[in-house]
C-alpha cells in the first residue's frame, strides 16, 4: 500500500447501527441508532460490490467501518497514480464505490425549517432538483460534518460522510426532540448503494444507462433527479462529485448495484478507482476531508467555507438561525474575525503530511499546521493544505515547513491546485 493511502486511513473508526422507528408529528420512518462503541473485533461491513472489487484486484482496507478498495492491483490502469491520472484524462471516467456514505431522506411538512436549524445553507431557497454543499454545525459553530443536500420535491435528499453518519444521525435525533414541528428522518441504510462516476467522460458513460429521452446537456452541476438507470427503477442521479471534475453520484437498490456497476465498467473509458486516488484528486481540487481539514473545533469561516452561508446580505447570513450562528456571524450578517484560516501550500521539495508544522518565513515562530498533503500526480510536485494564523494567510506569504526535522521553504497559494472542470449548462 502506498504511503499516501496509508495516511488516508489514519482517522477511520468502525461504526455499527441497528434500525428502529421514530414518529414526530404524523410522520413515521426508519432511523438509526449508533452503538456507543464498536467492538474491536466487529466484522467490517461490505458493500454490494465487495466481491467485484476483489475480482478486479482491489487492495481492500478498513474505511469508515467498511471494507473498501484503496487501489486496484495488477491491472494496466491500477495503482493510485494511474487511477488518479485516468480520472483527469480527456474522455475518461473513474468509478468509485462510495456506498459507505450515509443516504438520508427527510420527510414531513416542516422538514426545511428543521434542516435550516442544523445546517448553514439556504435550504428553503433550493428549487426542486437543486442541491448544495452545506455544513452541519454544533452549538459553538464548529463543523460536525459536511453534506450535500438536494430538494427532491416530495422529500429532501441528504448525503453525509460514512465515518460520521451515525454520529450525525444521533445529533439529528437530539435536535428533533427539541423541534416543534413535523419532520422525519429516513436512513436508507445499506439497502441503497452509491456509486460515483467522475471525469471528463462521465456524462458519455452515464448516458448509455439512462432513458433515451434523458438530456444530460441540460442537467446542471449540483442538481439531481429520481430516474431509472439501466432500466432499474428506484435510482437517483445527482450531478456532483469530489474530484474537481464533472461527474455523478448514482444511488440504486443494493440488489442492482452489481449489474449497474458491471455495465458501467463494460465501457472502456471507465476505470475502477479506489480511495487513494479519491483522496489525491480531492486535494488537488482544494476540497476538504472531514477529520483532517474540518472538525468540531473548526468553524465554516476558519475553513474558508463561509460561502456555504451565501454572499453578503443573503438571508442565512442575516437571519442566522442555525446552531452556533452567533459564534460565526455578527448581528449584521458579517463574518466574525477568526484566529486561523485554511490555506493552500506549495513550493516545498518533499510532501508535507498531516501534522507537519508550519513556521514563519524566518523559521522561528510556529504559525500553523498541515492537515492534508500529498504529491500531486498532475502537477508532479508536493501540495498541501492546512491552517495558519489569519495574519499569515494571505496568498504569496512565504513560510517554512518542518518536514522530517528539516526546514523547507514554501508559499501560501490559492486553491484549487488544479483547475476545476465542473459542468455548466450551455447558454
Amino acid at each position: 500500500m502506498s504511503s499516501a493511502a496509508t495516511l488516508l486511513l489514519r482517522r477511520v473508526a468502525a461504526t455499527a447501527n441497528a434500525s428502529t422507528a421514530t414518529t414526530l408529528g404524523s410522520a413515521t420512518c426508519s432511523v438509526a441508532k449508533r452503538t456507543l462503541a464498536a467492538a474491536a473485533d466487529e466484522p467490517l461491513r461490505k458493500t454490494a460490490l465487495n466481491d467485484l472489487h476483489k475480482e478486479l484486484g482491489g487492495d481492500m482496507v478498513p474505511f469508515a467501518g467498511y471494507e473498501l478498495p484503496v487501489l486496484y492491483k495488477g491491472g494496466e490502469n491500477g495503482g493510485v497514480m494511474k487511477e488518479h491520472l485516468w480520472c483527469r484524462g480527456d474522455g475518461k471516467a473513474s468509478l468509485f464505490d462510495v456506498s459507505h456514505m450515509g443516504q438520508i431522506r427527510w420527510h414531513g411538512k416542516d422538514r426545511v425549517s428543521f434542516l435550516e436549524k442544523i445546517v448553514v445553507g439556504d435550504i428553503a431557497g433550493l428549487a426542486p432538483g437543486s442541491g448544495c454543499l452545506s455544513l452541519i454545525t454544533n452549538e459553538k459553530g464548529g463543523i460536525i460534518d459536511d453534506t450535500v443536500i438536494t430538494n427532491a420535491g416530495d422529500y429532501i435528499y441528504m448525503v453525509v460522510n460514512g465515518a460520521c453518519k451515525f454520529g450525525d444521525m444521533e445529533h439529528f435525533e437530539e435536535q428533533m426532540k427539541a423541534f416543534d414541528g413535523e419532520v422525519c428522518m429516513e436512513y436508507l441504510e445499506d439497502k441503497m448503494q452509491l456509486l460515483a462516476l467522475q471525469g471528463p467522460g462521465a456524462a458519455e458513460a452515464a448516458k448509455k444507462l439512462l432513458p433515451g429521452d434523458f438530456d444530460l446537456t441540460k442537467m446542471a452541476f449540483m442538481t439531481g433527479v429520481d430516474t431509472t438507470v439501466d432500466g432499474i427503477q428506484g435510482c437517483r442521479l445527482t450531478r456532483c462529485g469530489y474530484t474537481g471534475e464533472d461527474g455523478f453520484e448514482i444511488a440504486m437498490p443494493a440488489e442492482h448495484a452489481l449489474s449497474i456497476a458491471s455495465k458501467l465498467l463494460e465501457d472502456p473509458a471507465v476505470n475502477p478507482t479506489g480511495l487513494g486516488a479519491r483522496d489525491s484528486l480531492r486535494l488537488e481540487a482544494g476540497l476538504c476531508l472531514y477529520g483532517n481539514d474540518l472538525d468540531q473545533e473548526t468553524t465554516p469561516t476558519m475553513g474558508t467555507l463561509g460561502w456555504t452561508m451565501g454572499g453578503p446580505g443573503s438571508r442565512r447570513r442575516v437571519e442566522g438561525g442555525f446552531l452556533g450562528a452567533e459564534h460565526i456571524l455578527t448581528p449584521e450578517g458579517k463574518f466574525k474575525k477568526v484566529p486561523k484560516k485554511r490555506v493552500g501550500i506549495k513550493g516545498m521539495k518533499a510532501p508535507a503530511r498531516d501534522h507537519t508544522e508550519i513556521f514563519d518565513a524566518a523559521g522561528e515562530t510556529k504559525i500553523g499546521e498541515v492537515t492534508s498533503g500529498t504529491f500531486s500526480p498532475c502537477l508532479k510536485a508536493p501540495i498541501a493544505m492546512g491552517y495558519v494564523e489569519t495574519k499569515n494567510a494571505k496568498v504569496g506569504t512565504e513560510v517554512m515547513l518542518k518536514i522530517r526535522n528539516k526546514m523547507q521553504a514554501a508559499e501560501i497559494v490559492k486553491m484549487p491546485f488544479v483547475e476545476s472542470r465542473y459542468y455548466r449548462v450551455p447558454e
